[in-house]
């Protein structure tokens, strides 16, 4: 699932000031992002939905505090700065790890959090790499990333990131330093509005600015970003607010009446009926998942034991039905395999399961599943409708209605008893007819084949991050994810420099994992700085380098639409391209990183095998030719019958 449109309006408190003979600050070109009056109240405008009923009730406690919290550092009427009270809010909803890089309107933050025994601080060479670092511990864990920067630049560092949790609905707390209250709007050093610039990028913001809301407004931010359609949150606390002693109200009850009485109820039983019906009247069903099916794994798997149902998976699907599963298609879309695009191609009722329709995936939205009647669940009202009408839709939980889809099924009997296997025989002749595969260059060493390799030593079983291009897709192909948090790949933004710090993320979370970045140089190289952190907290991460020197994906592009005229796209030293530039293992050595070069398909298997043998962190270089394609490809806008499944970028177009 991607995620939900604009974000809410920032929330806004009173701010009491002393009399002061001083004239009134002068109002910048930047809008306010609070009002000057505090009379008039600024409306709460949230969009997202829950799967289970809740109470409007404003005393709605987040998940994540049912726990009692039986620690803290102060006693109960001792006064503490606003940045201890911070900490310990951020202690009350379970956090562990913080991915956190200083500055001067955040000092305060990180002084608190060098008080706290609970809370891990990760620190990231860059904002950026703190935020995809947020988001890998997110994506692995299902649990709420958070990252913390200061005003300024720190603050906008963090914009992609978030951007990215939105479209792909990931739970994120982002905190940022913000100046202190009486220079807000004067475009003070290191000032930016992030309220602002944040507000279409997040599920929801927060300006704080009074102390006495830091409790509250903690609460409400983890609820919201891991409750109905997850997604980012930020809040922005002025240096002030930080330094402001108070004594904190744990118990202030959270103010979202309308948000909650917007999420979805439990499906109704007589929808899932009428799904059914659909589904005993097809001869030729697909289940079309996507992200949205990631905490529904077991679910999906008992339905699809149930009915037989073929199932296609999204990018942002992929380990929610296991890759090598019989009844599995793989992945659907522009790069998809031929096999799942027939299917819906060819389907007569298409179940989209936590998917949005996105159009990497549908291509020609006229001819996606144009023979099929299309039934859509997903916990969203935004996404029903919007790209392709369904003859039936759920808006709720996919987890909740797949669990009374198949208690159905399963007290029905004879009822409801289906038989696919003349469809299923059809799809697996064009498994037989069209399977994924690559060509070979001599000894150089094919990029599927390294991963092949890889899925192999690994049994499987190693989380998966990539940055963004071609080696991206081949993951994506040929790596057979067994379960659902596995893969982690910034599906809706495409943000090339998200591999390295995501797996920073997934290790934190998963220490005991095998965590393996499937990169490209141009997207390694965005992030390279992130080196450093995997060294100085001797994090297991291993990288697998598919280094073509060039921008893989776009000199496809130009190779098949542009007559391979090259644009900027060679990433080497035009003045010595028989040289690897840069040298990616001096970077390694710079950060006290092992690290080695493969170049023939012969030494590749031992090259893998050493790394992954290797203790600690391990940078494994391997070259591969940029004349090789993703394949299949449907073009941009194209439909099935448009499929490209032949040639390379060694024979002209």
């Amino acid at each position: 699932m991607a995620a939900a449109a604009a974000a809410a309006t920032s929330t806004s408190t009173t701010l009491i000031r002393k009399p002061s003979s001083i004239s009134p600050l002068p109002i910048s070109k930047f809008t306010l992002p609070f009002a000057f009056n505090p009379k008039k109240p600024r409306s709460l405008h949230i969009s997202n939905s829950r799967s289970k009923p809740a109470s409007a009730s404003s005393t709605t406690a987040s998940p994540a505090t049912t726990e009692k919290f039986s620690f803290s550092r102060f006693s109960p009427d001792q006064p503490r700065k606003g940045a201890d009270i911070l900490v310990e809010a951020l202690e009350r909803e379970g956090v562990k790890d913080v991915f956190a890089y200083p500055g001067g309107a955040s000092m305060e933050i990180h002084q608190a959090l060098t008080r706290s025994d609970r809370i891990r601080n990760v620190l990231p060479r860059h904002e950026q790499g703190g935020v995809f670092a947020a988001e890998g511990y997110a994506r692995s864990s299902g649990l709420p990333g958070v990252c913390i920067a200061t005003s300024g630049p720190g603050a906008t560092n963090l914009v992609s990131g978030l951007a990215d949790a939105l479209l792909d609905s990931v739970p994120l707390v982002a905190i940022t330093g913000q100046v202190p209250r009486r220079m807000i709007g004067t475009d003070a050093f290191q000032e930016t509005p992030i309220v602002e610039v944040t507000r279409s990028i997040t599920k929801h913001n927060y300006l704080v600015l009074d102390v006495d809301d830091i409790p509250r407004i903690v609460r409400e931010a983890f609820f919201l970003a891991t409750s109905g359609r997850p997604g980012p949150v930020l809040i922005d606390i002025p240096k002030d607010i930080q330094q402001q002693l108070a004594v904190p109200n744990w118990d202030v009850p959270m103010k979202l009446p309308g948000y909650l009485s917007r999420l979805p109820k439990n499906p109704n039983e007589l929808h899932l009926e009428q799904i059914l019906r659909l589904i005993s009247e097809s001869k030729k069903p697909v289940l079309y998942v996507g992200g949205g099916c990631l905490n529904s794994s077991e679910e999906l798997r008992r339905f699809v034991e149930l009915t037989g149902i073929p199932v296609a998976s999204t990018l942002m699907g992929l380990g929610a039905f296991p890759v090598g599963d019989e009844l599995s298609l793989q992945m659907l879309g522009m790069h998809g395999t031929v096999y799942a695009n027939y299917a819906v191609d060819k389907s007569d009722l298409l179940l989209a399961f936590g998917v949005r329709f996105d159009d990497r995936v549908t291509g020609k939205l006229e001819s996606f599943a144009s023979r099929a009647k299309i039934v859509h669940i997903d916990i969203d009202s935004a996404e029903i409708g919007k790209n392709k009408q369904p003859h039936v839709s759920v808006c709720g939980d996919v987890k909740v209605a797949l669990q009374g889809i198949n208690k159905i099924l399963e007290s029905g009997g004879a009822k409801w008893k289906v038989d696919f296997r003349a469809w299923r025989e059809e799809l697996n002749e064009q498994k037989v007819n069209n399977p994924l595969s690559f060509k070979t260059f001599g000894e150089a060493i094919p990029p599927q084949y390294a991963i092949q390799v890889l899925e192999e030593l690994t049994d499987g079983n190693a989380i998966v991050s990539t940055g963004v291009g071609q080696h991206q897709m081949w993951a994506a192909q040929f790596y057979k994810y067994k379960r659902p948090r596995q893969w982690l790949t910034s599906g809706g933004l495409g943000a090339m420099g998200f591999g390295l710090p995501a797996a920073i993320g997934a290790a934190v979370a998963n220490p005991d994992a095998i965590v393996v970045d499937i990169d490209g140089d141009g997207s390694f190289i965005m992030n390279v700085q992130e080196l450093a952190t995997i060294r100085v907290e001797n994090l297991p991460v291993k990288i697998m380098l598919l280094n073509n020197q060039h921008l893989g994906m776009v000199v496809q592009w130009e190779d098949r639409f542009y007559k391979a005229n090259r644009a900027h796209t060679y990433l080497g030293d035009p003045s010595n391209e028989s040289e690897i530039f840069p040298n990616m293992l001096k970077f390694a050595d710079a950060c006290g990183i092992p690290a080695a070069r493969v170049t023939r398909k012969d030494d590749l298997r031992a090259a893998i095998k050493k790394m992954l043998d290797t203790p600690g962190p391990y940078l494994l270089d391997v070259i591969v030719p940029h004349q090789e394609h993703v394949l299949p490809m449907i073009p941009s806008g194209g439909a099935f019958k448009d499929v490209i499944t032949e040639g390379d970028g060694r024979r002209k177009y």
